[in-house]
């Protein structure tokens, strides 16, 4: 076993990585770039090495740096957790050459399952099933939409490197091929160096279905399945494990598959076989084909963790010092259910925008596992992915396990950013995904009922109301109020209520014209006479109101300046820090509602930036290239009078 190893990565993936460590009592040197100088990773390990500036190419991408540290504090090895140059084979190469270990797969299968063609051609090889598609080396446009002409539509176009999603569009018709294979090229080419994609059949009814496999070299097992079906923009949401409806037989047929393709490459370390999955008509042997190798630790590892008793992290670190396999196939067994909810800042009623913001409040409750990178008090940063957690829940079934998610996230309270939180409870409250019908279109059919029953209601707003006058203080409880006003008007950035004190213990707020009663006795709280489940917590950011409706208001700053816009749709702003990949319009230019006027790079995705209304545009205020912050103007219109 290694005595120190560095790891080369951030977040939330580097301090699991320590935790491992810890306890098998090898040491850790983190890395960090400006913007996580501070960060909980850092604090946690033993030595921590700066690399350079927030930029993940003058930081985590600094494969030269990462080295010259682990050189510098005598580590043995290097982990590269997930992301950044996890799986890229010259840094595996680089690693190896400076007389380190690379705990991880080698560049050989890296390369062979890097680019999704190629992988694909390597996989019929091997004897497992692959999607109908075009895999070949010819990018003419044409030549593209003639094969996706053929492969009949619908159809997926999907970058040949990478994946997260980035680079992958659906196309539904022939008019949107041009279209969504220039975006997919685009996006492939600044998130990965290399704009070349595939055309795959897109399965109408699709379930998204990885196994688990883990090989030393020689052979490998495979660690049964995650269901990762419940997905946004190709992003996962909420992974179990085991898969709802796998049969023994299945679950036989799709690990010995995934097997033979893990030993088809002399595969070293953890990996991932992704399966794509027709779920219109259960799960069948003919049903399944492959889809990609994520040639490293996959973000949802802890349910496959959880169900098997394994710390992977450990079987990495033992495996990469020179052990064989730790277990036989035959000494592998399933207990329970589990479950993992990806907690991020982001805007969800804005399109799962990413978001940014200081942690002004920040708790977890006991009983779930934990995955996180930061602490109260830590920023989100523009330059990283935005994740603040991952919840991940262990029962008996597949029910009380999703019970306990739903209880876990309940009890989390994050306030500071906004956050997917309550879309993540209403998930666990859909009456399809309880019964364990999911496939990778739920959340896309059912959008609408799931931000509506995330967002916040009127009943836990007079709560917030009540906590911004200073009444959810313990010592202005009961009768200690007399010295307030009985009537008055709270205000806050958006909105202002009416307060009424009706007495000791008890109040009336008037939101909207509506009157609500409300009434506590001690942490009890009623609203209309509802007991409600409820926290109301003050911070820095202003007061939150916590318990399965989240609500945060900010008190109203009588210095803030107003936005010149005034909630106009004259004016297009950018929802966030970002870089201006490109603009569509120019001064003069007559558009309509829903056109689109530019693309942010933001977060490593692009997103399309449209016209709120009908209009001409009058500026142009932002040039391909600008580094623009959150609420800066990009386009103007002119005046709706002007253009009409």
């Amino acid at each position: 076993m290694f005595s120190k190893i560095l790891i080369a990565n951030r977040g939330e993936i580097a301090c699991r990585v320590i935790d491992s460590c810890r306890r098998l009592g090898v040491a850790t040197v983190a890395v960090f770039s400006d913007a996580d100088r501070g960060a909980r990773h850092v604090a946690m390990a033993d030595e921590a090495v700066h690399l350079g500036g927030p930029a993940p190419a003058d930081s985590y991408l600094k494969g030269e740096a990462i080295i010259a540290a682990a050189r510098a504090t005598g580590a043995q090895a290097i982990h590269p957790g997930y992301g950044f140059l996890s799986e890229n084979p010259d840094f595996v190469e680089a690693v190896e050459a400076a007389g380190l270990v690379f705990i991880g797969p080698s560049a050989r299968a890296i390369r062979a399952m890097g680019l999704k063609d190629a992988a694909k051609a390597l996989m019929e090889e091997a004897g497992v099933p692959v999607v109908p598609g075009y895999h070949g080396a010819g990018q003419d446009p044409g030549q593209l939409e003639a094969e996706a002409g053929r492969i009949g539509y619908p159809v997926l176009i999907k970058a040949v490197a990478g994946g997260g999603g980035k680079g992958m569009r659906r196309v539904d018709e022939p008019a949107q091929f041009a279209d969504a294979l220039a975006s997919a090229q685009s996006e492939a080419r600044n998130a990965f160096g290399n704009a070349a994609v595939l055309i795959e059949k897109y399965v109408l009814q699709p379930r998204h279905i990885e196994v688990q496999v883990f090989g030393d070299g020689h052979r490998a097992v495979h660690l049964f399945e995650r269901d990762c079906s419940l997905q946004r923009r190709h992003q996962k949401v909420i992974e179990e494990a085991p898969a709802p409806g796998m049969s023994p037989e299945i679950r036989r047929i799709m690990g010995a598959a995934a097997v033979r393709a893990a030993e088809a490459i002399g595969y070293k370390g953890a990996g991932t076989i992704e399966f794509i999955v027709d779920g219109s008509d259960g799960l069948r042997p003919d049903g399944f084909w492959f889809m990609e190798m994520n040639t490293r630790l996959q973000v949802e590892h802890p349910v496959t963790e959880a169900i098997t008793g394994i710390d992977l992290v450990e079987w990495q670190l033992r495996v990469a010092s020179g052990e064989p396999l730790p277990a036989r196939q035959e000494d592998l067994h399933i207990t329970g259910h589990a479950f993992e909810a990806r907690l991020y800042a982001e805007d969800v009623p804005a399109g799962f925008l990413p978001a940014t913001g200081r942690l002004a409040h920040l708790h977890f409750p006991g009983g779930a596992r934990i995955e996180t990178g930061v602490r109260q008090g830590d920023a989100i940063s523009p330059w990283y992915d935005p994740m603040i957690a991952k919840v991940v829940t262990h029962g008996p079934t597949r029910a009380v396990a999703l019970r306990a998610l739903e209880a876990a996230l309940v009890d989390t309270e994050v306030a500071g950013s906004v956050t997917n939180l309550d879309f993540l409870i209403a998930l666990t409250r859909h009456e399809g995904f309880r019964k364990g019908e999911v496939d990778t279109g739920l959340i896309g059919r059912d959008l609408d009922a799931l931000i509506a029953s995330a967002e916040p209601d009127p009943r836990s707003r007079a709560l917030a109301v009540i906590g911004l006058a200073g009444l959810a203080d313990p010592a202005a409880r009961g009768g200690a109020t007399l010295w307030q006003p009985l009537r008055r008007t709270i205000a806050w950035e958006g909105g202002e209520a009416l307060l009424e004190v009706l007495g000791p213990g008890a109040a009336r707020v008037t939101l909207d014209g509506t009157a609500h009663e409300v009434r506590w006795q001690g942490d009890r709280w009623w609203v209309d006479d509802a007991l409600r489940r409820s926290r109301i917590v003050s911070h820095d950011a202003g007061v939150s109101v916590f318990g399965g409706r989240n609500v945060q208001l900010v008190p109203l700053d009588p210095l803030a300046r107003r936005s010149a816009a005034g909630g106009d749709a004259a004016l297009t702003l950018s929802p966030m820090p970002g870089l201006v990949k490109s603009v569509h319009v120019e001064a003069g230019q007559q558009v309509r509602e829903g056109d689109r006027l530019a693309v942010l790079e933001a977060m490593k995705m692009e997103h399309s930036l449209t016209a709120a209304r009908d209009g001409v545009v009058a500026e142009v205020l932002a040039r391909p290239g600008d580094q623009v912050e959150a609420g800066a103007a990009l386009i103007r219109l002119e005046a709706a009078e002007a253009a009409a």
